[in-house]
């Protein structure tokens, strides 16, 4: 386990490869997926996942948060849910007496360093304002007075599949959000029969119970990440062909990228923001770091590239509704069509 002095990016590294093999533990055929959660609590960057119903974000989610110790709060998104029902939560204890306890927000404190928020676009958008305000400060005003979580990572998940009684997440707290990713059924046939015919993932609690514990004490990672960030270089030509890919995200169609039966001229409403953008470099600098590298290569951005920046480019309405059969193409096009040095 880290400790205090351990201040080596190389003994690190080695830690973060073990909270790896431990979350493949409990979760099996996710390993790409698993790698970019890694490099976004490196990065200390918050996370929306998608997926079906009974493809293993909970159980992931579970592992992660074992493996980094600290608390873990869940809460499921419903129409009804109200801003406060985050802070606290209020009921008539058994003696007839109304009491006041402390939400999964509050419960406890510093501590939190995992919180799981299950169909997040099932909330209404107070809901949503009182999320953004979390993540982008790490804290929240209660009780006349204001809480501070340092150590917290949000993770959440957006149900892509009914649309009644949903309300679309803002562009402003989708763009908090360091990646999307998506979590799909494995395809290997083999991890498919393991999945289903395999006794002991059918006991997530027994499953989650063979993780060690705490590999990557939360409370040390913050201070990690700045090492991380202010050792790992990017070279000039690095750093220019990012601007390049950002101006691409505004204008694809100056980089030659074209997409049959879509007019480029007219595509782009809003490309990557600058805040998107630097958290782009921050996720490939964690990348190049997982590889062993001292600086950022070209690999490591298109690593993470439609990651961080597929949810922050927004196109017109006329083409809004097509989105799944555009993006791909279009982050595919980018990638291929901007020079890389």
């Amino acid at each position: 386990m880290p400790h205090d002095q351990d201040n080596s990016l190389a003994d690190w590294k080695l830690h973060a490869d073990r909270f790896q093999q431990e979350i493949q533990k409990a979760v099996v055929g996710l390993e790409d997926t698993i790698n970019l959660i890694t490099v976004a609590i490196f990065a200390r960057g918050h996370l929306m996942l998608e997926g079906d119903v009974g493809v293993g974000k909970t159980v992931l989610l579970r592992a992660v948060a074992r493996g980094l110790g600290g608390a873990y709060e869940r809460i499921e998104g419903t129409i009804d849910l109200m801003p406060n029902d985050l802070i606290y939560h209020t009921y008539i204890n058994q003696e007839g007496k109304p009491r006041i306890d402390p939400g999964p927000i509050l419960k406890h404190q510093e501590k939190l360093s995992t919180f799981f928020f299950n169909e997040v676009n099932r909330v209404r958008p107070q809901v949503h304002s009182l999320l953004l305000r979390i993540m982008a400060e790490r804290s929240v005003n209660a009780f006349n007075r204001e809480y501070h979580f340092p150590y917290l990572q949000v993770f959440a998940d957006r149900n892509r599949v009914e649309k009644e009684e949903t309300f679309e997440i803002p562009s402003a707290a989708r763009d908090r959000f360091l990646m999307e990713l998506r979590i799909e059924i494995p395809t290997d046939p083999i991890i498919r029969k393991q999945l289903i015919f395999d006794p002991r993932f059918h006991d997530v609690d027994q499953l989650i119970e063979e993780i060690h514990p705490e590999v990557l004490p939360y409370q040390h990672l913050n201070r990690i990440a700045q090492l991380i960030q202010s050792e790992i270089q990017t070279s000039n030509t690095l750093q220019q062909y990012a601007l390049d890919l950002w101006k691409a995200t505004h204008d694809p169609g100056k980089y030659g990228v074209t997409i049959e039966g879509i007019n480029m001229d007219q595509l782009i409403l809003s490309g990557a923001s600058s805040r998107g953008m630097s958290l782009l470099i921050r996720a490939a600098r964690v990348i190049a770091w997982l590889q062993g590298r001292a600086a950022v290569v070209p690999e490591d951005i298109q690593r993470c590239f439609y990651q961080t920046t597929a949810h922050r480019l927004f196109f017109n309405p006329s083409y809004e509704l097509r989105r799944s059969m555009i993006i791909d193409d279009l982050i595919e096009g980018m990638l291929n069509q901007v020079a890389a040095p």
